[in-house]
């Protein structure tokens, strides 16, 4: 005779199953894409309002959001196993594919002009982060470039959608570029020095360097206004006091709060300085 009832098939189930938590699925782990996502959107729309322009932001936030599970679900996909978080991830996967398509077929169907150059442009970038993806180093220096410079180009594109001229496009995508990929570059250096892991600033003086001559360029030939050549000079500013050795004991969300401004900043400056 036995001296305990026996656990019945459903509670052994819910015993071994554990429970699924959704946030790290749904959403991204990388906090600073939010604002990769944010600043290429806030430009194209300050300076080319339109329907097509908010369903271009709409599907390119659901390709943004999908990254993460698509990640997850091919992890386990590649280990051979299926795992509750794994049914979850299909799930939010089809969710923000769908979220995409719908954008993108408002954007299709309410555009003023063709706005695929700057996207076919910026697919080897995109396909460069999917390749460090599935190898699972997203965190490496070359997949966050490629990343940066494929969602900037959103803000041509809905330029474009607008019936903005292409040059004029694929210019702010350029200075968006340029802004990004220094703030890349500026913060990993300086979080590595917080650490007291071993890094030189000198690559962030010299990319900085870079793009302020390249606006300045720009600005002489009367491409652009100088407002555009004043945000960059700030956010040089901020690159040679953000690495001085006072500056590090700086805590990492208060550094995310300030990229956050200097993005926005640069936003500023281009979108004003395209208007000259």
């Amino acid at each position: 005779m036995r001296n305990a009832r026996m656990p019945s098939d459903h509670q052994v189930a819910m015993v071994r199953s554990s429970p699924v938590r959704l946030r790290p699925i749904a959403l991204p782990v990388e906090h600073g894409g939010w604002g990769l996502l944010a600043a290429p959107v806030v430009l194209g729309v300050w300076l080319a309002p339109s329907l097509a322009g908010i369903g271009l932001s709409v599907a390119a936030l659901g390709v943004f959001l999908a990254r993460q599970p698509l990640k997850l679900a091919f992890g386990d996909y590649q280990r051979g196993k299926r795992y509750p978080r794994t049914v979850w991830a299909e799930r939010f996967a089809l969710g923000y594919g769908a979220i995409a398509l719908i954008g993108l077929i408002c954007a299709i169907t309410s555009a003023a002009a063709p706005f695929w150059l700057p996207i076919v442009l910026a697919t080897p970038f995109a396909l460069g982060q999917l390749f460090f993806d599935l190898r699972k180093a997203s965190r490496a220096l070359a997949a966050e470039l490629c990343g940066a410079v494929a969602i900037s180009a959103l803000a041509a594109a809905i330029m474009m959608a607008a019936g903005w001229p292409a040059s004029r496009a694929l210019l702010a995508w350029l200075l968006l570029a340029l802004q990004a990929v220094t703030a890349i570059i500026y913060v990993r250096i300086r979080l590595r020095l917080a650490r007291n892991e071993p890094a030189r600033r000198a690559p962030a003086f010299w990319w900085h360097g870079a793009a302020f001559a390249l606006v300045g360029g720009l600005v002489i030939a009367g491409w652009i206004g100088w407002p555009v050549l004043a945000a960059f000079a700030l956010v040089g500013l901020r690159c040679w006091i953000g690495l001085l050795p006072r500056s590090l004991s700086t805590p990492a969300p208060l550094v995310g709060a300030q990229e956050v401004l200097a993005s926005l900043i640069t936003v500023a400056g281009i979108a004003l300085g395209m208007h000259f």
